[in-house]
């Protein structure tokens, strides 16, 4: 028996939208592949277990790539051959024709990580965050970040789903009052709020690929929140960077959201820097170099919800399809499943700021909330829920990436 699923007005998963993730239920335990509708989840491998695809020649079937754990055979694939079974996705999901053993209320799965990653790094590539954390930490932006991404390798063992808690860290910090390292819990735990980018085909060991062609190689964007130790990391930032101030946690929204979905939203960086940039960087078009994704951070303390900040991709100096260019530059390779972090996304506006760190100067002037509260650092039980979505407007295709959040449970 099949239906037609109704999504409302505020739901982030629209026809516009067929994300991809991992799901997996009290019934049937084994995790797969599925996409979600409204209030729904559509799972892949039950939808394509009796259908048949015929642009598939050489590869497996849709039902054995789709009922597995990870999306990376499915991201693997040729770009045309997504593109194609998301089309068709959408227009038989519009039509009506989805099974009935195959949807399944969205709060009655558990959502897993989407891919199997086998690499995770991350970028600063704000200009206005960089120069806010400059000028809180006595130093000056660096003459690098102008002619390239900056990035550091992250780890890949401490990334987690939402709605999965993080845990407070200890590690070595420098005693506010003694100035001597210590070791306890972090104090000065932050959220960042950024966007995760999904490689799809991979770059082998030894080649390098132009912005041109970036889009060859991204299956698709999630939410990022990239949990921080302030105080850990100001001990760890000279002369090497962060490593444990990082290492943690690392929070992403569990649905994928294509390239395909958000090339509707394309549009000009924030920034113009095309007289610095070197062949490799340039994009052909920059009025679809970079996405107008609307972002926002909200947070929850004691049952009371917080509008924190608000942003948007484009503001971004260097860009995702520039971090790519850039992660290959060196010769290094691309594998699927791949994540990028684009770095702390912020704004000019002081309502636009993408980290405590900044907002609160260091905790230095925390954040007046509505209800009296102050905010400087997250205390335990403190709850960061990330939020993005794109159009909306009369006319316009509309989606959303649904939430990207996480609890802070007390050091142990």
């Amino acid at each position: 028996m099949a239906f037609k699923i109704s999504v409302s007005p505020d739901s982030p998963f629209t026809l516009d939208n067929i994300p991809f993730g991992v799901i997996s239920t009290e019934s049937n335990p084994q995790p797969r592949c599925a996409t979600a509708l409204g209030d729904y989840a559509i799972d892949l491998a039950a939808y394509w277990k009796d259908r048949t695809y015929a642009q598939l020649k050489g590869y497996r079937s849709l039902y054995a790539i789709f009922n597995q754990p990870s999306l990376n055979e499915f991201a693997a694939l040729d770009s045309a051959i997504r593109s194609d079974v998301r089309t068709y996705l959408a227009t038989e999901f519009a039509a009506g024709n989805i099974p009935e053993r195959c949807a399944i209320p969205l709060k009655s799965v558990k959502l897993h990580l989407p891919m199997t990653i086998g690499g995770y790094v991350d970028f600063a590539c704000s200009l206005e965050h960089c120069k806010n954390c400059a000028a809180l930490t006595g130093g000056t932006i660096s003459k690098n970040f102008y002619y390239a991404p900056l990035v550091y390798n992250g780890r890949t063992s401490s990334i987690v789903p939402s709605p999965e808690p993080v845990r407070r860290p200890h590690g070595i910090l420098y005693d506010p009052e003694t100035k001597q390292p210590t070791f306890c819990p972090s104090k000065n735990m932050d959220y960042e709020l950024e966007m995760g980018c999904f490689i799809s085909k991979p770059v082998l060991m030894g080649e390098r690929i132009s912005v041109e062609n970036a889009a060859n190689h991204i299956f698709g964007f999630v939410l990022l929140n990239d949990w921080s130790a302030r105080d850990l990391q100001g001990f760890e930032m000279n002369p090497l960077g962060p490593f444990h101030s990082k290492g943690f946690g690392t929070s992403i929204s569990p649905w994928i959201v294509t390239l395909d979905a958000l090339l509707p939203f394309s549009c000009k960086p924030w920034h113009d820097h095309t007289g610095t940039e070197f062949e490799h960087q340039r994009h052909p078009d920059q009025t679809k170099a970079s996405f107008d994704i609307r972002l926002e951070v909200t947070l929850l303390r004691n049952g009371v919800s917080h509008k924190i900040t608000t942003s948007n991709l484009s503001y971004l100096y260097w860009t995702p399809y520039q971090q790519v260019a850039h992660y290959a530059l060196a010769g290094c390779g691309l594998e699927t499943g791949d994540l990028l972090g684009t770095g702390t996304i912020t704004g000019e506006s002081k309502n636009e700021l993408g980290c405590l760190f900044e907002a609160t100067l260091n905790g230095a002037k925390p954040i007046e909330l509505a209800n009296g509260d102050r905010l400087g650092f997250l205390k335990d039980g403190d709850e960061i829920i990330l939020g993005a979505s794109c159009g909306g407007g009369e006319g316009q295709p509309r989606l959303g990436f649904g939430e990207c959040r996480g609890i802070i449970l007390p050091a142990v």
